[in-house]
């Protein structure tokens, strides 16, 4: 593998805290070295940076590939071409597909096919229940065995109390990550929007932010009698941010995540009925997200990611309501998170904590920093790069972006993976 030395960089560094000039080292896919001042003389190929920010490759934490069954709508290969374009160097792929990633034989059929079609690292989790049905718990050690990385109905909420304590408890023999969706599945049935008064002068099916606190509640007593290991996969209410804390404060082993569109976009947005911007949970009055975002900040709220949700033209080209719920992000993740930077909100190391080092942290990998020794997953971006975003130069499959029209700023210049290049900007 060809050694690569990044000159004239700026660093940032999630695990540190820092973002600072240097020069960056790597041979045989992983990172030798890094430092400030004049680079040490090397026979590696030599990248000037031209002072553009060189952070770890994002961990992207509930990306949906519509494979099997929906693969008009995402495909493996459409995926990872997305994921490289944005800086993702690592999806953890989501099990609520058709049919469900739920038994050892499908979780291999999709592993082979990340393997084949994907540049990107690809990390698959499965169902934790059979068919997502909430009813039966799936062969937790078997899947494990076979790849899975975690486990999680996804939007999915497993209702049945006893049903749920059983598969954490399992879980937790096991050593298994839970994920789960936090939500009153009875409240938030049906709903289009949050409760208030936008909801009600559109006329649309809404839920109370308290359906959030009320899921997240009975998640977090059952992590208290079983011990599990527990991240939620969404945080994006005021309302349960007390709850996360005192459970977080109390030793339990929960964290917790939230999505871009939640941290970046509110329920106004929505405007004319529309679609686009209609994902799930759906999105939350302006203080609930000025409330996340400094979860984000403080650290309770540990990670950021896409939650990448493909949805083809017929399926949003419908009334509100009736519209599917998703958005894709992939490719718009990184410049929507730099919206925060610009705003002077978040700073890029905390914003590459929560979408590189925390998302690694949980799944056990050695990503996400740039320490020696780490993998050379790396994404160099130019931060100040203005654009329009064109849903239809996206190179997913599917183009339902909230961000479509878009004044953007930051755009990916290239991304690694163990230090091979799989994408340039052209």
């Amino acid at each position: 593998m060809t050694a690569l030395m990044f000159t004239n960089a700026r660093l940032i560094d999630p695990e540190a805290g820092t973002d600072a000039p240097g020069w960056l080292h790597v041979a045989d896919g992983r990172i030798v070295a890094s430092g400030d001042g004049p680079a040490p003389e090397t026979e590696a190929q030599v990248i000037d940076c031209a002072g553009q920010c060189l952070a770890p490759g994002i961990v992207d934490i509930g990306v949906k590939v519509c494979e099997p069954g929906e693969r008009h709508k995402e495909s493996y290969k459409s995926a990872g071409l997305a994921a490289a374009a944005g800086g993702v160097t690592t999806m953890v792929t989501r099990p609520d597909t058709l049919p469900a990633i739920d038994t050892p034989e499908t979780l291999e059929f999709v592993t082979r096919r990340a393997q084949a079609d994907t540049p990107v690292n690809v990390l698959p989790m499965a169902a934790l229940t059979k068919g997502r049905d909430g009813r039966e718990m799936t062969e937790i050690g078997f899947l494990m065995d076979a790849g899975a990385v975690a486990f999680t109905d996804c939007d999915h909420v497993v209702a049945d109390t006893k049903v749920f304590s059983r598969a954490l408890t399992y879980a937790r023999a096991c050593g298994a990550l839970v994920i789960a969706h936090p939500q009153d599945p009875g409240l938030s049935r049906g709903a289009a929007a949050t409760s208030g008064k936008f909801a009600a002068l559109r006329g649309l099916p809404a839920v109370s932010p308290m359906a959030e606190r009320m899921g997240l509640d009975r998640d977090i007593a059952l992590l208290e009698m079983t011990g599990a290991a527990y991240h939620a996969d969404q945080i994006t209410t005021a309302r349960a941010l007390p709850a996360l804390e005192r459970a977080k404060r109390n030793g339990l082993d929960i964290t917790a995540g939230t999505s871009i569109h939640h941290l970046t976009l509110n329920e106004l947005d929505v405007a004319d009925y529309r679609t686009f911007f209609k994902v799930k949970p759906p999105l939350r009055s302006e203080d609930d997200r000025q409330a996340v975002i400094e979860a984000v900040r403080s650290g309770l709220i540990d990670t950021i990611s896409s939650m990448h949700t493909p949805q083809d033209e017929e399926s949003k080209r419908l009334p509100f309501e009736e519209a599917a719920s998703g958005a894709v992000a992939l490719e718009t993740l990184l410049p929507a998170a730099l919206r925060l930077y610009h705003a002077d909100q978040l700073d890029l190391p905390t914003l590459f904590r929560a979408m590189a080092l925390n998302p690694a942290n949980r799944l056990g990998l050695d990503s996400g920093r740039l320490s020696a020794g780490a993998p050379a997953d790396l994404v160099l971006f130019d931060p100040d790069v203005p654009f329009v975003l064109d849903r239809f130069t996206l190179k997913s499959k599917s183009q339902n972006t909230p961000f479509d029209g878009q004044r953007m700023q930051g755009k990916v210049t290239a991304t690694y993976v163990a230090g091979k290049e799989i994408y340039r900007r052209p």
